[in-house]
């Protein structure tokens, strides 16, 4: 079953709904405000939450809008931060992003990286005192969106076994690479480290969902598919080849830990649990190239599209076909757009119950 059939079947539980990606926009907002968050960070978060959830990224996007609201209320992370850059070289920047939401800090780094990369064709910028970020392809999308190639990264509280490990080690560790296509949407990754990000066990918790095979142990370190005995991850490759994904696990946690000073997954203040007014002390990092420092735009271009055009051209399986990294987001951000963005049950409910503790006007199920 593909993913947008499964949101499509999702729609059809008891207590679901579908809502327009304006009127969650709004609501975002509302209640991050609410919450005591200034407008630009407001502003961000919705973009990053609602673009996740129009990509079909519903693990990382809008559902977690509860949890950010009570981090900001609860004093983890500032709701109006004073964020610093420094230029640090003639590419090279660092933003001290003052305990902000990770989504207000990851749109000004990789804007501060986009313009270094004007001047020198590469802008890479170490981000120190952040939160969780929500999706990295909100960052690198931006920076397709906006002409250049773009890599984010992230580490996160332990979560996923090192490979032959017993217990939790690395974090999720996400990681996120974009290039602006010239007519379409841009090629994009948008992946964690881990055989499945840890927001999408909470998802399937919540709807009581059994879980794929072999991606999670309990905690006795026996494979599972109960997402509520889930004890730790496997890293992308599973049992077999697992070195793999610790490996890039690895390679962010230099990024985004090394190149900040920031915790390391295995020190970091775990997400879901208090006291929410410990900040967890977050690194990321952003990268942003020019093409054209390094090649002329139009045969950039032209070598993107003889890749695209070729890959997707493969032969394929019996009732598939063979798609570039972004085309099933950019199918599902299409159905969306036009139909509106399933929230489960338990969020519709949840939903609900902010507009009512803070005299915020509901959603409108479409």
């Amino acid at each position: 079953m593909s993913e947008v059939a499964g949101e499509q079947e999702q729609q059809q539980e008891p207590g679901a709904a579908r809502v327009a990606a304006g009127d969650l926009d709004r609501f975002v907002r509302a209640v991050l405000a609410a919450a005591g968050a200034d407008e630009a960070s407001a502003e961000a978060t919705a973009r990053a939450l609602v673009g996740a959830s129009l990509r079909g990224v519903d693990s990382h996007g809008v559902r977690l809008l509860p949890h950010y609201a009570k981090v900001v209320e609860g004093g983890r992370v500032k709701g109006r931060p004073e964020m610093r850059f420094e230029k640090t070289a003639a590419a090279a920047g660092r933003l001290d992003a003052d305990h902000a939401l990770g989504t207000a800090a990851g749109y000004r780094a990789m804007e501060e990286a986009m313009t270094l990369a004007a001047e020198a064709g590469v802008g890479a910028v170490s981000v120190s005192n952040s939160s969780h970020f929500a999706a990295a392809g909100c960052y690198t999308l931006a920076a397709a969106e906006a002409g250049y190639i773009g890599l984010a990264t992230c580490n996160a509280t332990s979560a996923v076994l090192a490979h032959s490990g017993r217990e939790g080690f690395h974090g999720t560790n996400p990681l996120s690479f974009a290039a602006p296509v010239a007519g379409e949407r841009p090629y994009l990754i948008d992946m964690a480290s881990s055989s499945i990000p840890m927001n999408r066990i909470l998802q399937y918790r919540a709807l009581d969902r059994e879980l794929p095979a072999e991606v999670v142990v309990d905690d006795a370190g026996r494979m599972t598919r109960d997402p509520h005995a889930a004890k730790s991850l496997l890293p992308l490759g599973g049992s077999g080849y697992g070195y793999k994904g610790a490996a890039l696990a690895g390679m962010v946690e230099i990024l985004s830990a090394g190149l900040s000073g920031m915790c390391l997954s295995h020190q970091m203040v775990e997400m879901f649990q208090p006291p929410w007014s410990e900040p967890r002390r977050l690194g990321q990092f952003f990268l942003a190239l020019k093409p054209s420092a390094f090649v002329a735009e139009d045969i950039f271009q032209a070598q993107l599209r003889e890749y695209l055009d070729s890959l997707r051209g493969q032969a394929a399986l019996p009732g598939e076909r063979v798609m570039a990294a972004g085309d099933r987001e950019w199918a599902v951000e299409r159905e969306r757009s036009a139909d509106g963005i399933p929230l489960d049950a338990p969020n519709w409910r949840i939903f609900g119950e902010l507009a009512a503790a803070r005299s915020i006007e509901p959603l409108s199920a479409l």
